[in-house]
């Protein structure tokens, strides 16, 4: 049973090794994995911290987390409005 006094707001890790340092394409798609998905961003972020401490060694490695709640509802922003 779920905690529903939260909302949720779905997040994906994934990782794996990028061609350039300096940008966000993935050497190859077929070996990028996916950690999980997570409920919150706490969450997320102790899966992601986890994984990328596991590939420290790795200077092209990297895992994201995506913002999925942001793709599934573009009208729900956390920021607040200026």
């Amino acid at each position: 049973m779920s905690d529903n006094t939260q909302p949720q707001l779905l997040h994906l890790v994934i990782g794996g090794e990028l061609t350039d340092l300096r940008g966000t394409t993935f050497k190859d798609l077929s070996q990028v994995e996916t950690v999980g998905y997570y409920p919150n961003y706490a969450s997320a972020f102790a899966a992601w911290k986890a994984k990328a401490q596991q590939t420290v060694d790795n200077a092209h490695m990297r895992y994201f987390i995506v913002h999925l709640h942001r793709l599934l509802d573009p009208s729900q922003d956390t920021k607040p409005a200026n």
